[in-house]
């Protein structure tokens, strides 16, 4: 048997000290374990409620070294002013605002421990968390992570380029959440190194002119929401009012960093405007540029984009392109969400454990009234003219009508679902899953213009936002899962349950023709011309006729055009095709992306022969000639004259920007 005990500080009191010893009696290890050191012993006896750990703790975190060739981090992790106790190590299964199990501790390919008297023995509890004991002076862990993720949400690290979230690299002490921490980021010892520098929110507390040094506080949230680029960059800055804001551009080539920055400084006056204050005293737009790449995750002082080298603005542009809109929309996203995800945000993810799913009905109000905020934005601030706005906005409805999806989910359990669905598309999704993103902007659209004419103009959403901010963003408080029903019903002072019971947790079709026709804006549905066609601002209906539809996604390979999704009621399905056949022929002719429109279109009859081989066997089968379903939306303004003077003032109140001066 071995004797195991602690004597902790209970309390003071008179200038008296009063101590609790604890005793633990444990039998002695037989067979295998007679190997585990004797700390490792001690673990195990400890009872779960006597592993705690004083919080004067300062947890010490080191990048010791970046292996380029071999894509890895070296992480060290000190501990200063141990007690007796044990610490549960544990790193993220996922990452805020990204809403999928990616299981970082997967990427840990080495890990060990020691103290000032030798090695420690780590006891690994699940896939990842691991405790060790405290009760050592000195205690150090070590250990290796492969990073080779390209994505905003991982950790990636060759010869060109450094970049983490803290999620995937710092082990979390989860007895410790609020402890200090420092993180020290030496310069790399490799010569391919030496003109890199270090772009991050971090707080400072002794770095080089490069970023290089020691950064500290408190909190592993703070720790891992603040992401760090490391190498050469395009560094841009521009004011919202006092407050820099800084763009850190990676390999984007020849671009117009001035153009970047003079058109976001609008962008992000407006959603400062709306809100009436800034929450950040700086603010971080990590980005990097890349052949083909799109996405971005909010931090709460600073932004990781990815995108391609043709997003960004061309030196001489005049007018912004379709992509140059796409990515200010989502550099515009991700700025919002200063606001709406991480101050204001769901109850359920505030209190949520990073090592298990967190779910919420939320996210279609979280994600989708930002996305509906990320476009409309670039109007108000003038950046875009109305007419591009709503060309997007085109765009926006399209992509809902093409997901058959939407009649069987509804945003709420797109929400809930999303760790299963959303994150997980397969061949079915489009069939089966709605994005609250997508369709989320849309009921967001919705639920303004609701707002609106019901108060006869005098609320907005932007309005329910501004309470929002009040009620829970600037106090702490996460949003109940009724929260915005309840919150909007009591602004407008009216019940809204038939509102959200529709569109929010019912699937029904959402009115659009109703809600544009509210706000001045002319509304169609009809079928695409072509395969590029996803409509956009045409106050004219296209007079060419429509191409029949496959009813499926297709993509080119070198044997023929392989089948990668098949829409329900479509042609296709009825045809019998399937997700991963290869089309080799119609009628008896070769097929290729740029010959199939006119091979159906030239089609005799009612249906035309497919060759495709499914799986390895080839197989033919009578593809029906359908028209093209209506599902592409035009959106246009319509004339001021033919307006009631109401619709007129609601449709310019819409558009109309929340700044009170320019910065």
């Amino acid at each position: 048997m071995y004797l195991y005990g602690s004597i902790v500080v209970e309390s003071q009191w008179g200038g008296r000290v009063f101590l609790r010893l604890s005793l633990w009696l444990c039998k002695k290890p037989t067979g295998p374990s007679h190997a585990r050191s004797l700390n490792e012993r001690w673990v195990r006896c400890v009872p779960k409620q006597q592993r705690e750990v004083v919080v004067g703790t300062v947890i010490r975190y080191e990048l010791t070294e970046l292996d380029l060739d071999a894509h890895e981090f070296v992480v060290r992790m000190a501990f200063s002013e141990l007690p007796f106790g044990v610490l549960t190590l544990q790193l993220p299964a996922w990452i805020p605002g990204s809403y999928m199990i990616r299981d970082f501790a997967r990427n840990i390919t080495q890990i060990s421990a020691h103290d000032a008297t030798g090695p420690v023995v780590l006891s690994k509890l699940d896939k990842q968390t691991w405790e060790v004991p405290a009760f050592a002076e000195k205690l150090v862990v070590e250990y290796r992570v492969y990073a080779f993720d390209l994505s905003v949400r991982g950790a990636y690290v060759d010869w060109t380029r450094a970049y983490f979230n803290g999620a995937c690299l710092f082990l979390a002490v989860k007895n410790l959440p609020e402890a200090v921490w420092e993180l020290r980021i030496p310069r790399p010892a490799d010569p391919v190194t030496h003109d890199w520098s270090v772009a991050t929110t971090l707080p400072v507390v002794d770095v080089d002119d490069f970023g290089y040094g020691l950064y500290s506080g408190r909190g592993y949230a703070r720790l891992i929401d603040c992401p760090v680029e490391m190498g050469k960059f395009e560094r841009g800055r521009f004011l919202v009012g006092d407050t820099p804001h800084y763009f850190a551009v990676t390999d984007g080539g020849r671009f117009d960093i001035e153009r970047l920055c003079r058109d976001m400084a609008p962008i992000c006056a407006e959603h400062a405007g709306m809100f009436g204050r800034l929450p950040v005293d700086r603010y971080l737009f990590l980005t990097l540029a890349t052949a083909d790449g799109y996405g971005g995750l909010e931090h709460s002082d600073s932004t990781s984009l990815i995108c391609k080298r043709t997003d960004l603005p061309a030196r001489q542009m005049i007018k912004p392109d379709k992509a140059y809109r796409q990515f200010l929309g989502l550099c515009s996203h991700e700025y919002f969400h200063l606001w709406n995800v991480k101050r204001i945000r769901p109850a359920r993810l505030a209190a949520a454990d990073l090592g298990s799913e967190c779910y919420t009905e939320l996210l279609w109000a979280f994600e989708g009234i930002t996305s509906y905020y990320d476009d409309l934005a670039l109007v108000r601030s003038g950046v875009l003219s109305a007419e591009e706005y709503l060309d997007t906005l085109a765009n926006t409805v399209t992509r809902v009508l093409r997901t058959p999806g939407r009649l069987r989910q509804s945003v709420a359990e797109s929400s809930f679902d999303a760790w299963i669905k959303f994150y997980k598309q397969d061949e079915n999704a489009p069939n089966a899953v709605v994005s609250y993103y997508v369709k989320g902007a849309l009921v967001a659209l919705g639920l303004d213009v609701t707002l609106r004419e019901r108060s006869a103009d005098s609320l907005s959403l932007d309005d329910l936002m501004r309470r929002l901010w009040e009620r829970y963003g600037r106090t702490g408080i996460g949003v109940p899962e009724r929260g915005i029903e309840v919150e909007a019903g009591e602004l407008l002072g009216a019940s809204l349950e038939a509102f959200f019971q529709q569109y929010v947790y019912g699937k029904e079709e959402l009115p659009l023709t109703e809600w544009f026709g509210k706000l001045g804006i002319g509304y169609r549905v009809r079928g695409a011309n072509n395969a590029e066609d996803v409509g956009g601002y045409q106050p004219a209906a296209p007079s060419n006729p429509l191409a029949p539809a496959l009813g499926a996604r297709i993509e080119p390979q070198p044997a023929g055009l392989r089948v990668t999704h098949v829409y329900s009621g479509g042609a296709a399905r009825s045809a019998g095709l399937s997700a991963g056949d290869i089309l080799v022929a119609v009628d008896g002719e070769r097929v290729s992306v740029s010959n199939l429109g006119d091979l159906l279109n030239r089609a005799a009859g009612d249906a035309v022969e497919m060759h495709y081989f499914h799986r390895d066997r080839l197989s033919a089968s009578m593809l029906p000639i359908m028209a093209p379903p209506d599902d592409t939306c035009d959106l246009w303004i319509i004339a001021t004259e033919s307006l009631d003077p109401k619709v007129r003032s609601r449709r310019n109140a819409w558009l109309k920007s929340n700044r009170v001066s320019s910065p």
